[in-house]
């Protein structure tokens, strides 16, 4: 009999906690996953986009850029394979100025670095015969990008866990762990009943509480807890028919890839998110913000009505990087990192952890020392 509960703990049950457990499940080990909160996902998860991204902008050879191309081409599969909803319905990359359509050639060089499949650039005329609706002098085109059913997708990612005998818990705060002697974790988890787990490994990915976990873990190295900053983005939502069909968005800004359009699964316009660098988690929305978004929005849309824009809601992401600091890639610190066998822990996992949160599991595996699957990420 094992002397462990579980082979592998997980903290956080959002869309990349659950892939990383997946991806232990794939490898034969039973998981448990801890979530803070009442229900899966309700974080960093729930106030996003839904998009699922090329992988066009990240720098090369960066996680994020690797980790976008892999998951997405894996994340079709499996949303196929498990029948949740999605719309592969390409993005075009937007330019209104000649200073934007000069950063199209940036942006186009990067995409074939990252080995993005299917990039175009487009006239103005073109982009026009695509959307005529659209204001612009000149495009790039995504095919391989669309929008998802996220929660569908996560419900899928527990069902997988659950039948390969794991759990999924939640109301169950982590609140520690210590080395075992021999090996392995003893978690100590939360809620109403404080209880604790032995497991051979342990993952955390727990979003926007990913520093506050990693310091209650005994031994762990504070110096290598990167600080946390809350960057705040807002959406509205549009009152009327939806002018597009593919995702607009303009070149990125400073820290994000900025506002945005898209149509979601059910057929209405958002537009979103901007961002705000905030102090604490606060989800409303500043319906003055409108103003802002008007502005911008038109700039591709002229057509945009008065009055039309409603605040629809707010998410808060995880960001390594303040105000005009360079934007870091994602954390993904194993053993090597850090010095504890047996442990990765995730930081600064916002956008495209979403898409990309297939090849973070795949990759944490990795990093505990696991060996992949025959199938490797195709066989998702």
């Amino acid at each position: 009999m094992s002397q462990f509960d579980f082979d592998a703990v997980v903290v956080g049950a959002g869309a990349v906690g659950l892939a990383c457990g997946y991806a232990l499940k794939r490898r034969g080990l039973t998981v448990a996953v801890l979530e803070a909160g009442p229900i899966i996902g309700e974080g960093v998860s729930a106030r996003n986009s839904e998009v699922v991204h090329g992988g066009l902008y990240y720098p090369t050879g960066s996680l994020k850029a690797r980790l976008c191309v892999q998951g997405r081409r894996a994340l079709y599969g499996f949303l196929d394979s498990h029948k949740v909803a999605y719309d592969k319905c390409g993005k075009l990359v937007v330019a209104t100025s000649d200073e934007e359509v000069a950063r199209l050639d940036g942006i186009m060089a990067q995409a074939l670095a990252n080995d993005v499949e299917g990039m175009a650039h487009m006239s103005g005329a073109q982009a026009l015969a695509l959307e005529p609706e659209l204001n612009c002098m000149a495009a790039l085109v995504s095919p391989e990008s669309g929008v998802f059913d996220s929660h569908g997708y996560m419900l899928a990612l527990q069902g997988e866990i659950e039948a390969g005998g794991g759990a999924v818990v939640t109301s169950t705060p982590f609140t520690g762990a210590a080395a075992l002697p021999g090996g392995g974790w003893r978690v100590r988890a939360g809620g109403e009943e404080p209880t604790t787990l032995d497991a051979r490994l342990l993952v955390t990915a727990p979003g926007l509480s990913a520093q506050a976990v990693a310091a209650t873990i005994d031994g762990f190295p504070m110096e290598t807890i990167p600080p946390l900053h809350y960057g705040k983005g807002v959406y509205f939502r549009l009152s009327g028919k939806a002018p597009f069909a593919r995702l607009i968005y303009p070149p990125p800004i400073p820290g994000a890839l900025g506002t945005h359009y898209r149509r979601d699964l059910g057929g209405q316009a958002v537009f979103g998110p901007d961002l705000a660098y905030v102090d604490e988690l606060d989800y409303s929305v500043d319906p003055a913000r409108a103003g802002d978004f008007y502005t911008y929005v038109r700039k591709f849309w002229p057509g945009l009505p008065d009055g039309s824009l409603n605040p629809d809601y707010a998410g808060i992401r995880p960001k390594l990087h303040g105000p005009g600091e360079t934007q870091p890639d994602f954390r993904i610190d194993g053993p090597a990192a850090h010095g504890l066998e047996g442990l990765v822990t995730l930081f600064g996992i916002e956008s495209p952890g979403l898409t990309s949160s297939l090849a973070i599991g795949e990759e944490v595996c990795a990093r505990l020392g696991l060996k992949a699957p025959d199938a490797g990420l195709q066989g998702l």
